[in-house]
């Protein structure tokens, strides 16, 4: 144990100075000696996920010896058994995963804690050199041990405040995503409004005297961790910071490419064409819509149409807008000849389809082929409900339709009725990159649902994400529904945020970035059947460069 290390690292978090780590994964003990030579003030050696064995995390904490980087061991559960043992190695201390209430808490720290305070058993190991320095480890060691837990799970939110009056820790780690699964939003890194939940159990923390630490995903976020006021900062894992420079160094030579969970090798993109073809030369400018700026159009009683991209700016064969449903109100049945997309925005509502009842959650979406009967209803009595509606159709009409059907609930995990209409759960749906620092649903389009005129899905952008410039053989309807997003078109900039609506029309070179510090998300459309791009020289999206010109 390295005693100097801990009252160190202790006394920058008093006062409220940041300290910074990196989670260790690979087997390779040269890491951590780059850790400790580059004055990291701390190491996660991780020994719950993936394949270190006992030897190698010895060997990580051996290169950390005679420095002043605390070595950290996480284990696999809160087991007595594992503690003591990754103490007895010489670990500084140890992080638990999976603390869900201040009693596992307290038994943690009894576990990494000698009698009288504690079980931990006295053994002849390197933390006692041996057996040779029983005495003095064990008179400074329950005084200094750090034992560092995770909140990982919705159920661990409700015992933050009794946790931080156990005694004995100093500090606490959150992980997003496995508090992102326990609230139904498995495989994303901070699910809908998953980071302002961190935020605020972090102030709870913070005000009861405690510290707070997380793991970065870029450089750009570690400033944003320590503006939020976390203090003990991962700047990433060994793996994902190989990762990050390999892409990079890949995309600036144009070989990157994403990686499979299978590991199997991925075709590599397609090489961006010189300048886009000359059969797309485009015919209109692109237009930038706020909301409110174009036509309202009352469609029912309580019901408001928004139509931000349609005839009324030369889109063609897309309508997409904004309808604001009154509290309790009620679109009744009718059918279109075109297809039409459904995604909610805010509040509760029910769709219908030929009575098959679907009730949506925030960015759930619905997606109705033509010709099929549905209805829609705002579940709220005190409540607006805003939907983000896009339809295959520059001029859209509806059929009103007798109210035959008899509405059947459907289970909040139903996906439609095949061959019929889908049904899409932000939450579960398969997510893919579009481009560095993406994440992409794709909701609807002709390979998903047969038949369908348009296709689209949803978009997310964390710090930094962009897409590659490129155009399409037609016209796009780009919804922002989360953060400001840049949009950059032939060289022209737009900023966008608050469902502002960009329509670029077919053949003009265009792309969207996020470069604030939080996250951008877009509800993309287009007035095609396959969400096909052709990837273009990035020079055609400059003034200059501008291959239309």
């Amino acid at each position: 144990m390295k005693t100097a290390a801990l009252r160190s690292l202790r006394r920058r978090l008093a006062a409220d100075q940041p300290v910074f780590g990196l989670w260790i994964t690979l087997e390779a003990p040269s890491i951590t000696e780059m850790a400790v030579a580059l004055g990291l003030d701390w190491v996660v050696i991780d020994a719950e996920h993936g394949h270190l064995d006992w030897k190698e995390v010895v060997e990580h904490v051996r290169a950390t010896v005679r420095s002043d980087t605390v070595a950290l061991v996480r284990l696999a559960e809160l087991n007595v058994a594992l503690v003591k043992r990754a103490l007895d190695v010489g670990a500084d201390g140890v992080v638990i995963p999976w603390v869900e209430s201040a009693e596992q808490l307290r038994q943690a720290v009894a576990f990494a804690r000698y009698p009288p305070e504690g079980v931990r058993g006295i053994g002849g190991e390197r933390a006692t050199a041996w057996g040779q320095c029983l005495a003095e480890h064990t008179a400074e060691a329950n005084e200094n041990v750090l034992v560092v837990p995770i909140i990982e799970t919705v159920r661990a939110a409700a015992e933050v405040p009794a946790m931080s009056a156990v005694a004995g820790v100093d500090l606490f780690y959150f992980g997003p995503a496995d508090y992102s699964a326990s609230a139904g939003f498995r495989g994303q890194w901070e699910g809908p409004g998953i980071a302002a939940q961190l935020l605020a159990l972090k102030d709870t923390l913070r005000k009861a005297g405690k510290h707070c630490g997380i793991l970065a995903t870029s450089s750009e976020d570690a400033v944003r961790r320590r503006e939020q006021g976390f203090r003990a900062i991962g700047l990433g894992m060994d793996a994902g910071l190989l990762l990050r420079a390999l892409h990079e160094s890949l995309a600036a030579v144009g070989r990157d490419r994403p990686l499979r969970a299978s590991l199997a090798p991925v075709e590599p993109p397609p090489t961006p064409l010189a300048r886009p073809p000359e059969a797309l030369r485009p015919d209109r400018m692109e237009v930038m819509n706020n909301t409110g700026a174009g036509p309202q159009a009352p469609i029912d009683r309580g019901v408001v149409f928004d139509c931000l991209v349609g005839q009324h700016n030369q889109a063609r064969r897309l309508t997409t807008g904004l309808v604001t449903f009154a509290p309790e109100a009620r679109l009744p049945y009718h059918t279109h000849p075109f297809s039409e997309s459904i995604t909610l925005l805010r509040g509760r509502v029910l769709v219908e389809v030929e009575g098959r009842g679907y009730e949506l959650s925030p960015l759930d979406n619905v997606v109705v082929p033509r010709g099929l009967a549905h209805a829609v209803r705002n579940l709220a009595a005190g409540e607006e409900a805003i939907l983000h509606i896009a339809m295959a159709s520059d001029q859209p009409t509806r059929t009103l339709v007798e109210p035959v059907f008899v509405c059947q609930p459907m289970p909040s995990a139903s996906t439609g009725r095949p061959g019929a209409e889908r049904v899409n759960r932000l939450r579960s749906a398969p997510r893919c990159a579009a481009g560095p620092n993406t994440e992409f649903i794709d909701c609807f389009n002709e390979e998903l649902l047969p038949g369908l005129e348009i296709s689209g899905g949803y978009g997310l952008f964390h710090p930094g994400g962009r897409l590659p410039a490129h155009v399409h053989d037609f016209d796009e309807s780009i919804c922002i529904i989360e953060g400001t997003a840049t949009c950059v078109v032939e060289g022209r900039r737009h900023t966008l945020a608050n469902c502002s609506t960009a329509l670029v029309p077919r053949g003009r070179v265009h792309y969207f970035r996020n470069d604030s510090a939080e996250p951008m998300a877009m509800l993309w459309v287009y007035a095609g059947p396959q969400p096909e791009r052709i990837l273009v020289d990035e020079r055609c999206a400059t003034v200059e460069g501008g291959p239309w010109s």
